[in-house]
């Protein structure tokens, strides 16, 4: 059964599963509130492997996020929510975007943060990243919303014919619910450069090798520079390719319990 919670601040949020409690944060998704229909089912579908032995709270973001916000705000934000919700340090997992949102918890909220999994991010974007990022944001901000989508393409794929494919379906969407908050999640994107000494939880950081977003070489000098934290590179994975792989769920698993 699916649970329909409003955490602290606002923050909505959807738990199911049988367990310890698992936060994932949600990332770079069209509306503030949680997610229904095929996006409920898509979203629900993914952590289905991990409910099986953990409560999901599944966590978006707080309403009336406005261009400017930082990443240390995202975080916190998150954190409020924890800290009210279960009154002791949590697992945090997230992906892309969401996944630097529970790096940044994790470096300035020690109290809050237990583990930390973090897929296809790293401490700061690579430059293609933030180029493709910045042009998201620049066209969200003028209200071309499908260019907007489609101007991620291009650090998902170097494949022509996949970008051109990725394209046609980037370019089906339709108006985003809160443009407001995901301007705000690329602006803080924009601006963000984990200090990487301070995440003190364990940290298991999956990143693909062809990831173009958050480059190989970046995710391995974050490893390196967080002091309890172990990297798994997924050969011939791109930024979302790594949720495909068949080691995916087996890591986190094993991470988790360990």
């Amino acid at each position: 059964m699916i649970r329909e919670l409003t955490l602290h601040g606002g923050i909505p949020a959807l738990a199911y599963g049988q367990g310890p409690p698992l936060v994932f944060v949600r990332g770079l998704v069209p509306q503030a509130g949680n997610p229904d229909g095929r996006s409920r089912w898509a979203e629900t579908r993914q952590m289905d492997r991990l409910a099986r032995g953990r409560t999901i709270y599944s966590v978006g973001r707080r309403p009336g996020l406005r261009a400017g916000a930082t990443m240390a705000e995202l975080a916190a934000d998150l954190v409020g929510a924890i800290r009210h919700k279960f009154r002791e340090p949590v697992d945090v997992m997230g992906i892309s975007t969401s996944g630097s949102i529970a790096l940044q918890a994790a470096a300035d909220h020690h109290d809050a943060v237990k583990k930390v999994v973090a897929c296809a991010t790293a401490a700061r974007l690579g430059p293609l990243g933030a180029q493709v990022q910045r042009e998201c944001r620049d066209l969200l901000a003028r209200g071309e919303y499908r260019d907007a989508m489609a101007a991620l393409v291009p650090g998902l794929t170097e494949n022509q014919w996949a970008q051109g494919a990725l394209t046609r379906i980037m370019r089906l969407s339709g108006a985003p619910e809160d443009p407001d908050g995901m301007i705000a999640l690329l602006d803080a994107e924009d601006g963000y450069d984990l200090k990487c000494e301070d995440v003190a939880a364990p940290t298991l950081l999956i990143a693909g090798e062809n990831d173009l977003l958050y480059p190989q070489d970046v995710a391995a000098e974050t490893a390196r520079r967080i002091p309890d934290a172990r990297l798994k590179l997924y050969a011939g994975r791109g930024h979302m390719g790594v949720l495909r792989d068949k080691s995916f769920y087996p890591d986190i698993i094993r991470f988790l319990v360990g």
